[in-house]
């Protein structure tokens, strides 16, 4: 009976300290293309003073057939004709609750747009699903980001 409530103790524990983890955006993501499937780069996703979140690109991953622009050339300012590694493409990224955030804006800096952002946290915190879209979300597409241990 000890051992079956040292089981049940440490079960719960274990369920409780993954969903505190998974409240948590901050950190390192792998940005995959929604439509090849393949990974494009990292962005690296901070709390900012006024608790809304904000992530820059780290890296772009160069693949087969495809060369990364290196210069916000078709961009909105303050984005015009800024280096795209280092700059900030999600602003105003804002808790919704314990795994859902709201009222964001990301930057796609390849068609030179942005677009309002949405996004979920997955139960264990290793994927983050989010949705881009003007106007309407019905009308915008969805990526799935993975966390980078």
């Amino acid at each position: 009976m000890k051992r079956f409530r040292i089981f049940i103790g440490a079960m719960a524990l274990s369920v409780v300290s993954s969903m505190l983890y998974a409240q948590d955006i901050t950190g390192t993501w792998r940005y995959i293309d929604d439509k090849t499937g393949e990974p494009k780069g990292l962005v690296k996703i901070e709390q900012q003073p006024d608790g809304s979140f904000a992530g820059k690109v780290l890296r772009i991953t160069p693949r087969p057939g495809y060369t990364p622009k290196e210069i916000c050339t078709g961009c909105p300012a303050p984005y015009t004709n800024k280096q795209i590694l280092g700059m900030q493409v999600i602003t105003g990224l804002k808790t919704e609750d314990q795994t859902s955030y709201t009222d964001g804006r990301i930057l796609d800096p390849v068609a030179g747009k942005i677009y309002r952002l949405k996004g979920k946290l997955s139960p264990n915190g290793k994927k983050l699903y989010f949705r881009g879209y003007v106007g309407v979300s019905a009308m915008g597409r969805s990526q799935t980001w993975l966390r980078v241990e």
